[in-house]
């Protein structure tokens, strides 16, 4: 049997209304109708099951029938943050992944040598993208993506964590051992610039330590996801 089909919406009520792409998507798509079952999120990381009461020409009502808090969500706080990619497929595949493996707090980054920029309209695209990704792999809560248009910003956004990890192409060795990380974590990858000695510099002073990825330069994007897979294993969140 199949999951449920997951849904987000604003605001959860015993009669909840769903409307915008989430309606559209589930009506036209999906051709869900009155009497289906269907889990409703609202980023509180409770899932609620509920039942399609009526279809409108522009929503749909659900009455919610039982409520469960979600149990997919790592048990450790992870925070992502890379940078900004001129190509926007990869942003989009960063996104996803990261989802999918348990982080819960995904930042966006301009650098010194970042080539690309944002817009509302990106933002709005990698917020929808990081929904899509929760929504397959089961989770209760979907990361909201925040942009800094400086590294400076997205470092500071993850002060108070326990583990900082800066990736660095330039290090000799890893001034933190992945596989005996505990506690709260945030990932730092560059974009396809890579990082100043400058800034890197910089991020010690904040408390971030150095990691290399092994003797190849890996592409932004595999950086990104591979460190992140590591990360998450060390925490014991593929046990």
């Amino acid at each position: 049997m199949s999951a449920l089909k997951r849904f987000f919406v604003d605001t959860i009520k015993d009669v909840t209304v769903l409307e915008g792409e989430e309606f559209e998507h589930a009506k036209n798509v999906l051709r869900i109708g009155v009497g289906a079952e269907v889990i409703l999120l609202d980023n509180s990381g409770k899932e609620y099951t509920a039942v399609v009461s009526q279809v409108e020409k522009k929503q749909m009502l659900l009455s919610v029938v039982r409520e469960e808090v979600g149990h997919r969500e790592a048990k450790t706080d992870v925070c992502l943050l890379f940078g900004y990619l001129k190509n926007a497929d990869k942003n989009e595949f960063i996104v996803q992944k990261a989802v999918e493996l348990g982080v819960n707090k995904i930042g966006v980054f301009s650098s010194e040598f970042s080539s690309a920029y944002m817009n509302a309209n990106k933002l709005e695209r990698l917020n929808k993208v990081a929904k899509e990704a929760a929504k397959q792999c089961l989770r209760a809560t979907a990361p909201t993506i925040e942009y800094y248009d400086t590294l400076q910003g997205a470092l500071a956004s993850a002060n108070g964590y326990d583990n900082k990890i800066f990736a660095c192409e330039f290090a000799s060795e890893s001034e933190i051992s992945l596989d005996k990380i505990k506690g709260s974590t945030a990932i730092v990858v560059g974009s396809e610039g890579g990082f100043s000695r400058e800034e890197a510099e910089n991020a010690k002073t904040l408390g971030y330590q150095h990691v290399t990825l092994g003797k190849r330069i890996l592409r932004a994007e595999t950086a990104a996801v591979s460190l992140t897979a590591v990360v998450m294993f060390s925490l014991g969140e593929w046990q």
